[in-house]
């Protein structure tokens, strides 16, 4: 039976990386936009942060954990249940279609007709014209009428906000279907609470890597609060509700940490497996969502981000990986 006391720590402690979240709106408070350079090399911060934690750290408890086993197929095992999560979530996710938009036949988006013969005026749907979701659209308003001037800058309001709506939601969905692999990550850093070779901290003995994946996790989840954060600025959002939404995507991980807290405890023979789940889940997001959402925000800079994108890669490892072998 697994002591309440050791589940509410752990529940706590994936809370607080959920929070953390929400420290990534923290610059709308006191600018009005952050610069392309800032957010790859936040981004360059968080992959390098999660590689760390999931070489340095998963990989090797799980190892250690393997050892007297011959070949660590519990550990390999894990490595690839967690890849394949998160393709499954991927895949999932791509078939949602947000803000008005369809497919295409070449695997493009087009605006959804959301128009209808509601008023019997004797227009259909069908005499609309299809555009891309981040087209001008004509839909009969003067941009001044919305107190900006459309024609100006070359866009319809209407047309923008849909477009933002839809990355918004999407944005939303990734980070909290990949919020729980995270938390799972936690969960299992947490597996020898209360045993020797910890640090003591509130009446209980913490392993070391459980305080770095806490730290790690809480540090990677500001840019994705960034993220968040973005579009609903240009969507005229307040500071406060991007912060909430910001939370609101890391809330799976207080959940995926007593989860997984729970199952290595009660089948401890699984422990191996508990730590190559959370790295290859982690280690697959980096690869594949981290940095190309990096070299996406960086594509306007000189030399298309790659610069801010090492350097964020290098401050990750260089201020997390020490924290690994503190005590």
């Amino acid at each position: 039976m697994v002591d309440l006391a050791a589940l509410a720590f752990v529940f706590l402690a994936g809370l607080v990386t959920a929070i953390a979240t929400g420290l990534g709106a923290i610059p709308f408070f006191l600018f009005d936009d952050v610069s392309d350079r800032w957010n790859v090399a936040l981004w360059g911060v968080a992959s390098g942060i999660m590689l760390s934690a999931s070489l340095f750290g998963l990989v090797n408890e799980g190892l250690a954990a393997s050892a007297g086993t011959g070949v660590p197929w519990l550990l390999v095992l894990g490595l690839l249940a967690g890849v394949a999560l998160v393709v499954v979530a991927n895949r999932v996710l791509e078939g949602v279609h947000v803000g008005g938009t369809e497919p295409t036949p070449d695997g493009g988006e087009r605006v959804a007709d959301v128009h209808h013969d509601d008023h019997g005026d004797g227009h259909d749907a069908d005499e609309h014209d299809h555009h891309d979701a981040g087209a001008t659209h004509d839909h009969g308003h003067d941009g001044d009428d919305h107190g900006h001037d459309g024609d100006d800058h070359g866009f319809d309001p209407a047309a923008f906000a849909e477009a933002d709506l839809k990355k918004l939601v999407l944005i939303l969905g990734v980070l909290t279907v990949h919020s729980f692999p995270e938390g799972v990550a936690i969960g299992v850093s947490f597996a020898e609470l209360g045993f020797e070779g910890g640090v003591p901290m509130f009446g209980l003995v913490v392993p070391v890597l459980a305080i770095f994946m806490t730290v790690a996790i809480s540090i990677h989840n500001i840019p994705e609060g960034l993220a968040i954060s973005i579009p609903l600025r240009a969507m005229d959002v307040s500071e406060w509700r991007m912060v909430g939404a910001a939370i609101f995507s890391s809330l799976p991980q207080p959940i995926g940490a007593v989860i997984a807290f729970a199952f290595v405890r009660v089948a401890e023979e699984f422990l191996p497996f508990g730590f190559g789940f959370a790295a290859g889940a982690m280690v697959y997001l980096v690869l594949t969502e981290f940095v190309p959402e990096a070299l996406e925000a960086g594509a306007s800079l000189e030399g298309k981000g790659y610069r801010e994108l090492a350097a964020g890669l290098l401050g990750g490892f260089a201020v997390m990986v020490p924290l690994l072998y503190v005590g």
